[in-house]
């Protein structure tokens, strides 16, 4: 049976790991003086520090969540990078890739329906 609090754990860590995977592009769009430099900065090593406690947030999701919804939950991954790349990158959702989140939106309500 679905706890919806340890979902709303699942999806909350989703959210997290997809704000971690924007740190890091942003990271790697900067120039550095090396490749020590460039793994071992401030904002490399935090973002790691937060997927690192997204993960935890899934783990600790699957307490009270089915082992069949899980996968669908973090799927809405996918969603949340696309909406942090256009509001913090600056990059365009092209039709092609609008209806690839649609049809991801229209899985993930499919899939949840058989899931639960």
């Amino acid at each position: 049976m679905l706890d919806f609090k340890f979902a709303l754990v699942m999806l909350s860590g989703t959210f997290i790991a997809s704000a971690s995977q924007i740190i890091l592009k942003k990271a790697a769009q900067k120039e550095y003086p090396s490749k020590l430099a460039e793994y071992l900065n401030p904002m490399v090593i935090g973002a790691y520090i937060i997927f690192f406690g997204a993960s935890l947030c899934s783990v600790y999701g699957y307490k009270g969540v089915p082992l069949s919804l899980g996968p669908i939950l973090e799927a809405t991954g996918y969603i949340w990078v696309a909406i942090f790349g256009k509001i913090f990158l600056g990059e365009k959702i092209s039709l092609k890739k609008g209806l690839g989140l649609l049809v991801i939106i229209i899985g993930i309500v499919v899939a949840s329906l058989g899931a639960v």
